[in-house]
């Protein structure tokens, strides 16, 4: 690997020496000025997140510029115009190609990203995916992110048992239903998984059965609806489940963001009593969240982690070649996970409010 890079310096040095005067322009900036040099050459990577806008993926490029700062690496940010956008991401990879950087960070936005990522591996630079493994697991070098599906387990878990029995009318607020993306399915399957419910295939969404039994009784599956993991998005996917069952208690969101709208859309109806609302992020303000009783329980991840070790490894592979490994039984690095919410439950392990507002991140 490390001899591919070197050989693309050769050829690119000026290329690249010219390209990083304009890193600021479009949609990505930089920080790391002069950059860690290896025999006279920059460790320049990429930080590519799925939009700009998200706490998470702020967080994320916060993170990455400080890891860059410590490393000296030459760090060039860029991101989706909102979730889901592919052609922006592959633009990024592209650039990237053409500077001669040393790897790439990226959230993929979707498998229309995956030949690009396979261009730049081809053209010698390593790619790690953070937060969201793309399908395959090895369209990338390798993925350092949370263990989403049992994230999805962890507040399914939670919602099982706080329901102490009572039958469970779920709405399933997604990230998409246009596309397929693995942090997508991981923590919607993982969810159903937690709850006691059967699925089919664990790679796709809304093929288990809309009625039958999960471990503490009988449930219905209200919908499943897309949420593109904003706000406005969260509202308006649990109207539209409202609107064909007024009976729900149970909301699984794909993130923080959509809870809040789902929260917004059951306050105007009238309906926040008796309904639990789950989520998967652990932000700040997903944390006072759950203090406040608006989130029942939330899944809390690492973005800062992820990010910083994302830059630390591109920059170990072009200065001597070392490469990360996958976590033990699994094909990526699990940055880890732990459960937030202030109503304990028996055998599921979690942490209070107050501990996660010690963890949290935006």
């Amino acid at each position: 690997m490390i001899q591919r890079i070197v050989r693309r310096r050769a050829a690119l040095l000026v290329a690249a020496a010219a390209a990083t005067s304009l890193v600021v322009t479009g949609c990505g900036d930089s920080s790391g000025d002069g950059g860690s040099e290896t025999g006279g050459k920059t460790v320049a990577v990429s930080l590519i997140t799925k939009n700009s806008t998200n706490p998470f993926f702020v967080t994320m490029q916060q993170g990455a510029r400080k890891a860059a700062d410590a490393e000296g690496v030459k760090l060039t940010l860029a991101a989706g115009k909102e979730d889901g956008d592919e052609a922006s991401q592959v633009q990024a990879i592209e650039d990237a190609i053409a500077r001669g950087d040393a790897g790439i960070l990226i959230t993929p936005n979707g498998p229309g990203v995956n030949p690009a990522i396979k261009k730049a591996r081809d053209a010698g630079l390593y790619v790690i995916a953070l937060d969201t493994p793309p399908d395959p697991a090895d369209t990338v070098d390798i993925t350092f992110a949370t263990d989403n599906f049992k994230a999805g387990e962890l507040i399914g878990r939670w919602t099982a048992a706080q329901l102490a029995g009572k039958p469970a009318t779920i709405a399933l607020l997604d990230l998409f239903n246009d596309k397929v993306v693995s942090v997508d399915y991981d923590r919607d399957q993982g969810f159903l998984t937690g709850m006691g419910i059967a699925t089919a295939d664990r790679k796709k969404n809304g093929d288990e059965a809309k009625t039958g039994s999960y471990s503490g009784g009988t449930y219905t599956i209200a919908c499943n609806e897309p949420t593109n993991g904003a706000e406005d998005g969260g509202r308006t996917a649990m109207e539209n489940c409202l609107t064909r069952n007024p009976d729900i208690n149970v909301v699984y969101t794909i993130n923080e963001p959509a809870a809040v709208g789902a929260h917004k859309a059951l306050q105007a109806a009238g309906r926040t009593q008796g309904v639990l609302v789950v989520s998967v992020d652990g932000g700040c303000d997903g944390v006072r969240q759950v203090k406040d009783g608006i989130i029942g329980a939330t899944s809390q991840q690492y973005p800062l982690k992820m990010a910083e070790l994302g830059v630390q490894a591109i920059k170990k592979i072009a200065n001597d070649g070392e490469k990360p490994k996958t976590s033990e039984g699994l094909d990526f690095f699990d940055t880890g996970v732990a459960l937030v919410t202030d109503k304990a439950a028996t055998g599921v392990e979690s942490i209070t409010s107050t501990d996660g507002a010690q963890r949290c991140w935006g």
